[in-house]
Parts: structure tokens; sequence; C-alpha cells
């Protein structure tokens, strides 16, 4: 039986009053309803809380003991416990007309000494959840299984050495996917946060990435047997916690992903902050994935310039995410995912209302970004220009090389009869300047 626990009652629903509003809890550029590219930014971004972030993370730091104390984490007992953070994820996400949470089995229930235990309590808060997803039409934009924070995974999970641990990391998946299936959600993830290696001298990586494919076939086989009809993500991160993960970046996804006869059935969730870690920028991550066919989900935040660490802070870099929103509305958007902020408050954010001020600037960012991007797509020029620069292979020698006629002998003799190729401008200023027009 659901309750009806409230722990935001000064806060109303979160309203739409455009970009004069002063207002601090209004949207000034999410209209849900407003067509943009010819779909509504709800269907655009299918925005998600991250339920682990929001719902759980104290402010511990690994320099401090947390700073915010929960008030649905107070009851002894965990199936309680677990009611009540259920109860402000549900108030919460109603307020802000958030349609959709992501979530890690642990993040739903707290972990049992046995496996069964475990698995009983995730039954129960599922059961729960359901009741709650029924009644508000809240749905699950994907869920996961944590395989990183408990000791038996310091070496990792579907990689570890000990063949132990690899068939508990599968049984926990189990059991992650059979919540996912009973509560409909619409995709599932993987993030490998210990499937990587500290050392070498220790490390069989060929192996390890062996089973860590092998896992995957397993798991997909399973949920597919299971009815389970949604797309499978992997979350690219090129390190911490360990000093380098199989899942580095996009690229290097995409090619574990073909070399392992998986691409068919996975696509990639993109987080901004991993892409930074990784040496590149989230557009660049975007457009790889869009490029092969896989851009399927995006967790939103960012990182810090001046800390080397996954920081996980909540956007709010108009720019870098009007670049981004170029290449999203390029590819045509997402390929079963959503936006899912998985970004958490500062730890001298201690107030309940925090939680409503992060996610309202990140829904509104995004959708200040997208209103741009098509802006920028639609008046400025820019395709036009960028056609422009590829001119060459429209035509004549050009379109024979690209459509794989031309031999290397036919360039070079086509080098050779001409004068030589001139410096041709990049204009990389004049495209810099257009978006600042349109922001």
């Amino acid at each position: 039986m659901t309750t009806n626990r409230k722990y935001f009652e000064g806060i109303g629903p979160i309203r739409y009053e455009g970009p004069d509003s002063d207002t601090p809890l209004a949207f000034r550029f999410y209209d849900p309803g407003r067509v943009v590219a010819g779909k509504a930014l709800r269907d655009h971004f299918k925005f998600a809380c991250a339920f682990w972030h929001s719902f759980g993370n104290t402010g511990m730091d690994p320099f401090g003991s947390g700073t915010r104390v929960f008030p649905w984490a107070l009851a002894s007992d965990p199936l309680d416990r677990a009611r009540e953070k259920m109860d402000s994820a549900f108030e919460m996400m109603g307020k802000l007309g958030l349609e959709y949470f992501c979530f890690h089995d642990y993040d739903l229930i707290d972990e049992a000494e046995s496996l069964s235990e475990s698995e009983r309590r995730l039954e129960l808060i599922t059961d729960y959840a359901l009741e709650k997803m029924t009644a508000t039409g809240i749905k699950v934009l994907w869920g996961t299984a944590n395989l990183f924070s408990n000791p038996r995974y310091m070496s990792g999970a579907a990689t570890n050495p000990d063949f132990e641990v690899v068939a508990y990391a599968a049984a926990q998946v189990k059991h992650a996917l059979d919540a996912t299936i009973k509560l409909g959600g619409e995709n599932y993830v993987f993030w490998g946060g210990r499937e990587g290696y500290m050392s070498l001298l220790n490390t069989d990586m060929k192996r390890e990435q062996e089973h860590l494919a092998r896992f995957l076939h397993l798991s997909r086989d399973y949920a597919r047997s299971q009815g389970f009809q949604g797309t499978f993500f992997i979350e690219p991160k090129p390190c911490e916690p360990s000093k380098h993960q199989y899942d580095y970046d996009c690229s290097t996804v995409i090619g574990f992903l073909h070399r392992y006869d998986l691409a068919d059935d996975f696509k990639l969730n993109i987080e901004v902050n991993h892409a930074t870690l990784s040496g590149h920028t989230f557009e660049h991550e975007l457009q790889v994935a869009a490029d092969a066919g896989m851009l399927g989900s995006i967790d939103a935040n960012r990182g810090d310039n001046q800390n080397g660490w996954d920081t996980d802070q909540f956007p709010n870099n108009l720019y870098e995410v009007t670049e981004a929103m170029l290449v999203f509305l390029r590819a045509g958007g997402l390929q079963g995912g959503g936006v899912n902020f998985d970004a958490k408050l500062r730890r001298d954010s201690t107030d309940l209302d925090d939680l409503f001020h992060a996610h309202v600037g990140g829904m509104d960012l995004f959708a200040r970004a997208l209103i741009a991007a098509d802006s920028i797509l639609s008046n400025s020029g820019i395709e036009s220009l960028r056609s422009e620069r590829y001119a060459s292979f429209d035509s004549e020698s050009g379109k024979s090389f690209e459509s794989g006629s031309m031999t290397l002998e036919d360039l070079h003799n086509h080098a050779a009869e001409s004068d030589g190729p001139l410096p041709v401008s990049g204009k990389q200023e004049k495209y810099e300047n257009l978006i600042n027009r349109f922001i």
C-alpha cells in the first residue's frame, strides 16, 4: 500500500513563465509542449532524475563526511527507508514535471547480507515503485546494477580475475534486469565502474575483455528471453576509479561492440563529465556516437577545469550545450534514451529546495540550448558554410574519389596535372561568432 509522505511542502508545481520571469523556481525556456525542430521539448529530452545522486548523495567526499541528512533516510528498517525515499522522489518528480527516472538496483533499497535477501528486497520495493508509477504515469528511462561499490568488486565485476565474483555479478545483473523489466524500463545501462585495471603487471587484458563480452552476450540473451525489447547502453568513462577502464571513450566502446558482435543491440549513454575526463569535448563524443548510429542517451552534468576528477556538477555552460545540441539535432535526436541528470548538489548545498533549483536550471539550459541550436541551423547559414567547405568533393574528381572509383595512381595523376592546392581558410572565428549571435 503506497503512502503519501511529503518532504517539499513549501514548493509547488514548477511552471513555465517565460524568459522575463523573476520567479526563482520557474522555467524560463523549458516549455514542455513547445515544438522545436518538429518535436515537443518533452519528447526531445525525456528528462530523468538520477535516483542515486538526487536522493542518496549526502555530500560526502574523499576529504570529509556527508553534510546533508535527508529526512527520508532516518528510518531504521531498510524497507521503510526505501519507501520513504521513493515517496520523496515521486513528490519531487511530480512537482518538476519529470516523466522519467533512472536507478541502480541498490539505489532503490539497501543491499542485504545475502544475494537471496537482496533479491527479496528488490521485489518488495519494485512492487511499491510500480504502484507509484501507475498512479502518476512516471516511467523508468533505464535501470542498471551497481557493480562497483561493494568490496567484492575491487578488481572488477565482469572482468574480475575470480570466477566467483563474475558469477555473483551476473546474478546481480539478472536481478537488476528483472527489476527493470518489471517496472517497464525502456532501456538498460552497463557502466563498467571497475571494469579495467590498476596495473598491467597483474592483468591479462585480452582475457578480461573477452570475459566482459561474454558477460554482455549472456545478459542480453537473458533479457531478450524475458521479453525485454529496449536498448542496451554502454556508458564510456576513461578512468576513476580504475587507472584505465575498458570503456574509455565512445570510439573505444564502438570498436569493442563491433569486435564482439554486440553492435546490433547496444548503443551509447554519453556523460558530459566522462567525455571531458577522456580529453574530449561533449560534442565530440556525441558526434562519434552519432556517426556510428549509436547515439542512444545522455547523462547531463559537467566537470570543473580546476579539478581532475568526476565532479558531476549540474550543467550550466550554455555555449557547450548549444554546440552539443547542434550535433543532437543533425543526428535526429537520441535513439531510445533521454537526458538523465546524473549530477549531484555541491557539498555545501544543504537545503532540500537546492534539488529543485539544480534541476530547473539544468532543464532550462538544455531547452535554451536546443532552441538556439535549431535557430542556428535554420537561420544562420551554417549548413551552407559547411557544405561549401567540402564543395570540391561534390563534382568531378572529388566526387569520383568519394564514390571509390579512383585509384592511388589516379590521385597522383590528378595532383601532377594541377598547379597544386592553395590554402583555404577554415573560418573558425566566423563559425564561433555564429554561436554567440544566437545564444
